[in-house]
């Protein structure tokens, strides 16, 4: 079964290898990984996507918490959830395919991003059904590049499972964690 985790990291290099390390080293294959600054300044947000067992994804999860870097880690996968992907695609397209092109586009509400004599580049957002019902469509054109970011995700609602209490962050949060593994 596909899970979606959230982990919460220090902004600090080296952190996205130690953390792809751990499920490595545990034999998970990770689906997708998106990371991207939060609102929070010096943290980094992850999100994860691993195909395992729960009681393999538990452990993991309770693995990756031991990071020194990790702030937080949540497993997201039951919770009412947002998931957006991001995609590019260049399709070939002539004077004869274009306008079929573009009438596809509109209808998914993609965007077209560069246009080119022999080409379109598409930007498509959306859940992975989304993107790959516009892949599909866009074959019989012929795609000559695909770019997918894989999913990103929040829980609906205020506050969600990955949020930070102000206490938590910063030096004190790292400072107890470090105490924490010793």
């Amino acid at each position: 079964m596909k899970h979606t985790l959230v982990v919460l990291v220090e902004d600090k290099p080296g952190v996205l290898n130690r953390v792809a390390s751990l499920f490595r080293r545990r034999s998970f294959n990770i689906e997708s990984i998106a990371v991207g600054h939060t609102e929070t300044e010096g943290l980094s947000r992850m999100t994860i996507v691993v195909d395992g067992s729960a009681t393999q994804v538990e452990q993991g999860r309770k693995q990756l918490s031991k990071i020194i870097e990790v702030v937080k880690v949540t497993d997201i996968t039951g919770e009412s959830t947002i998931h957006r992907e991001l995609a590019l695609i260049k399709v070939k397209a002539n004077s004869a395919t274009r306008s079929e092109i573009i009438q596809i586009v509109d209808i998914f509400r993609a965007s077209i991003v560069d246009v080119a004599a022999d080409s379109l580049m598409i930007e498509v957002t959306g859940d992975e059904d989304k993107i790959e019902s516009l892949c599909n469509l866009l074959r019989g054109y012929g795609i000559k590049e695909l770019a997918r970011t894989g999913p990103i995700a929040m829980t609906r609602g205020l506050s969600g499972p990955i949020h930070v209490e102000a206490e938590k962050k910063g030096t004190a949060s790292r400072e107890a964690r470090e105490n924490k593994q010793k």
